[in-house]
């Protein structure tokens, strides 16, 4: 393998985002991005190996070499789910950016699934590498980036509608993160790619949320939003960062 996937954590705790928020998952949070959101609170630091709980849920951390051994996730994964049969729904493989590291998930992700189903959190932006690995894949969450919010400094509508074209293959929503600054055009852009493409998908609107689990958007803004992708779309969110609120890692 030439480019050997980075792990930075291997935890357990509750989805807080989109089609399966509530949800009791296994994260596997993968290294690097190719997008530099204004609101990432993501660190990545090369130099530190992955870090795992010691005890699904425990909080505890014990560090694993850098890079992770395939057959030693899936081990862990293994005994996680003995050790709490039933508790968790899926694996979510997050970020950073995971297809990124598509390579090594077409190696990892075929063992992953045979344990648990394969939920993975992407910026919706590299569509060739989602074709290598969504045959191993059940749920997909994915982002679109908003230029109000995630002021990247690109324009990525086009690389969104290629991705989501793929995406359908399997159960996908999508995510845009909305601010107090969002026109109600680019919510009626996203809409009508979506449209485009496959207008039952879900659409979740994450409103900003400051470092201390606070909503930094108007409800009446939300509101605003909210019914302009309703008028468009037939199954439409609003859902906060649960994960904040809950203290999760």
């Amino acid at each position: 393998m030439s480019n050997p996937a980075r792990v930075s954590e291997i935890f357990s705790s509750i989805q807080g985002e989109g089609y399966l928020a509530g949800r009791r998952q296994i994260f596997i949070r993968l290294d690097e991005c190719n997008l530099d959101c204004r609101y990432c609170d993501t660190v990545y630091d090369r130099g530190t190996p992955c870090q795992v709980e010691t005890a699904p849920g425990s909080g505890a951390l014990r560090p694993l070499p850098q890079p992770p051994n395939g057959d030693a996730l899936v081990t862990l994964v293994t005994e996680w789910c003995n050790r709490l049969p039933g508790a968790h729904h899926s694996i979510s493989v997050t970020g950073g950016e995971p297809l990124l590291q598509a390579e090594t998930l077409v190696e990892w992700l075929p063992g992953l699934r045979r344990i648990l189903p394969i939920h993975l959190e992407t910026n919706g932006t590299l569509h060739a590498e989602l074709g290598r690995v969504i045959d191993s894949i059940d749920y997909i969450s994915m982002d679109m980036k908003l230029p109000s919010t995630a002021g990247c400094g690109q324009d990525l509508w086009q690389e969104h509608r290629r991705f989501l074209q793929v995406a359908v293959q399997r159960q996908v929503s999508v995510k845009v993160v909305i601010g107090q600054d969002t026109p109600l055009d680019e919510i009626s852009r996203v809409c009508a790619i979506m449209a485009a493409v496959e207008p039952s998908t879900p659409l979740f609107l994450q409103p900003l949320t400051n470092p201390a689990g606070a909503v930094d958007v108007t409800a009446g803004q939300i509101l605003r939003l909210q019914e302009t992708a309703a008028a468009l779309l037939p199954d439409v969110r609003v859902i906060p960062q649960m994960h904040k609120m809950l203290g999760a890692l």
